[in-house]
């Protein structure tokens, strides 16, 4: 896990050094850059830079990483390259311990091909032989890459910060509109004019200074050539047991300490049965709770369901706490971290826990993915349910009050970002829109920032291919049972940890907000409604009333998010002095 710039085409000196240095804290452990210049050149065709967390060959990893002719810059981690050395005979030929090392070696064989055979999460780009330029980023959108297309050149990087400069940057409204209807950003655009996101999955070639979309590979692979469906609920548990351990064993290559977010779900409970069984050692696992105001009705609070588990599963459990004081002091620093912004409340205490396993931990192992692979999300069944029993559809709605009439808009921008191929199911297209839209969009981007703003790498072993390929394309029955989904996952789980109480109904993961915004919503109202960009967006009078309307307190959240994020972000104030202005201090 890095951070990683470049420019491709008209390269100005120092150009990646610069822009890698705002990405320092994606690579605490040091910061290199170069210029590329081919046999024959006078001038560098590309300038690379690279800000490393060392995970996998501490002393030798570093990058640009040079190879059989190629050249690539990296962030994330290819965790099949162990096999991909002994499948094409690597092992005389390596100089380094790299997991990207072999990737070169496997392109300049065979070229474009050699993206196909990559297992991990990852982004980046690579220089081959011939000169031609590729930018890859995995079919999940795990990892982030950006870039910017300006006269002859086209520079790129982790994060949309890298390629805005120092002069004021010009936002884009229409996004925002999509981060206030969804909570999150779709498809290609960013807020910042001109940064655009390389496509979850998108094997693209810089083509004189352009970027020339080649294709977009799937995330969930089809199932394999005759392979059928498990006979039985015996059958498919004992596949299921295999491609999961198989998962989190490539998914803890680290020469470096690893160990789990463990919240009180299955999710996070079914990868910590895992890795109990993989490590010898008790392996650490980090839960949070919340502590609500005096007075306020109690939030759900995970730590009791997850102590039981990590009982259980003998980990050596780490218990954070977030209340009222971590709200207000985490806020800023979150909007700061989310560049490419999410309103998912759920940031805060993710980017706490991260704050807390720093030291400890290096890698952590978490459980995104396992509601969109095998179908755990609510509305998936009620969209399933004929309307007289309750049934509607699964997607976003279009009614956002304070939004002018645009939350419609947002929505169509949804369908068209997550189109689902043909010949799916229901709860398949269902399921796809999720992996195309709310994955990259929300989870994974969250997870990125909030680690990644700690020198923390996360890893996601539900989304691998392998996994990806045997849940997904399981029959409806398997996934959904009664009131319940993730029906095969609770079965598993009901085997192996029955403390994790499997079939206990999904509660969901609520960060109490609300309680914390209550005690000052009078006073925030006027001045949030005041910010340029809740104005752009917004009717005022609308604004003001989600303040004062406690019917409304569900609301206050993304908006106050907003014109904290639009205070760091349009204005370039620091965070702190973001959150003092919509506080009135």
């Amino acid at each position: 896990m890095c951070g990683i710039a470049g420019v491709v085409g008209e390269v100005a000196e120092g150009e990646a050094q610069a822009m890698i240095r705002t990405l320092a804290h994606r690579g605490p452990d040091g910061i290199r850059g170069e210029s590329i210049t081919r046999q024959g050149q006078m001038r560098p065709m590309a300038a690379l830079a690279h800000a490393r967390l060392s995970i996998i060959d501490l002393e030798g990893g570093w990058q640009p990483l040079h190879a059989a002719g190629c050249t690539v810059v990296g962030n994330g981690e290819i965790y099949n390259y162990l096999e991909l050395i002994d499948q094409f005979g690597l092992k005389d030929v390596l100089q380094t311990g790299s997991d990207f090392e072999p990737l070169l070696h496997i392109y300049a064989r065979e070229g474009e091909k050699a993206f196909d055979r990559l297992r991990g999460m990852y982004a980046f780009c690579l220089i081959g032989p011939e000169g031609r330029v590729w930018l890859v980023r995995d079919p999940f959108g795990i990892k982030p890459l950006y870039y910017r297309q300006t006269g002859g050149k086209l520079a790129f990087a982790s994060e949309p910060r890298a390629l805005l400069g120092p002069r004021k940057t010009e936002i884009e409204m229409e996004p925002l509109e999509d981060l206030l209807a969804l909570n999150y950003v779709t498809g290609r655009n960013t807020p910042f004019k001109g940064v655009r996101r390389v496509k979850p999955g998108e094997v693209a070639e810089v083509v004189y200074g352009r970027l020339a979309p080649r294709r977009v590979r799937p995330a969930i692979p089809p199932p394999q050539p005759g392979a059928r469906a498990p006979k039985s609920e015996g059958e498919a548990l004992e596949q299921l047991d295999k491609v999961l351990e198989d998962s989190v064993r490539v998914h803890q290559r680290a020469d470096v300490p690893y160990g789990l977010f463990l919240s009180g779900g299955i999710d996070s409970a079914a990868i910590g049965v895992m890795m109990s069984r993989l490590n010898e050692r008790p392996v650490t696992a980090f839960t949070c709770g919340f502590v609500t105001p005096p007075g306020q009705a109690p939030a759900r609070d995970e730590r009791g369901q997850a102590e039981k588990v990590a009982r259980a599963l003998n980990l050596d459990w780490r218990e954070v706490s977030f209340g009222e004081e971590d709200f207000w002091r985490v806020l800023p620093e979150v909007a700061w971290a989310l560049d490419d912004p999410t309103a998912d409340y759920a940031t805060l205490p993710t980017y706490k826990l991260a704050e807390q396993a720093k030291g400890t931990l290096t890698v952590v192992l978490t459980g995104e993915g396992g509601d969109e692979l095998f179908a755990g999300y609510g509305r998936y069944r009620r969209a399933l349910r004929p309307a007289l029993f309750g049934g509607r559809p699964a997607g976003p709605r279009a009614d956002v009050p304070f939004l002018r009439d645009r939350g419609q808009a947002a929505v169509e921008h949804w369908r068209q970002a997550t189109d689902p191929p043909q010949g799916l199911g229901r709860l398949q297209e269902m399921q796809h829109r999720d992996i195309a839209g709310w994955l990259p969009g929300d989870l994974l981007l969250k997870l990125d920032r909030c680690l990644m703003a700690h020198g923390l790498e996360g890893r996601t072993p539900f989304l691998d291919p392998e996994v990806a390929r045997f849940a997904f394309h399981l029959p409806d029955a398997m996934k959904l049972h009664g009131r319940l989904g993730k029906w095969l996952l609770r079965r598993w789980l009901q085997r192996h940890c029955p403390a994790a109480d499997p079939f206990a109904r999904k509660a969901g993961f609520t960060t109490p907000v609300a309680s914390w915004i209550a005690p000052r919503a009078a006073d925030l109202g006027p001045r949030i409604a005041a910010v340029e960009g809740v104005r752009k967006l917004c009717e005022p009078d609308a604004v003001r009333a989600v303040f004062k309307d406690s019917g409304q307190a569900a609301s206050r959240w993304p908006l106050l998010f907003l014109a904290v994020w639009w205070g760091i972000h349009a204005e370039s104030l620091e965070p702190a002095a973001a959150l003092k202005r919509v506080l009135g201090e």
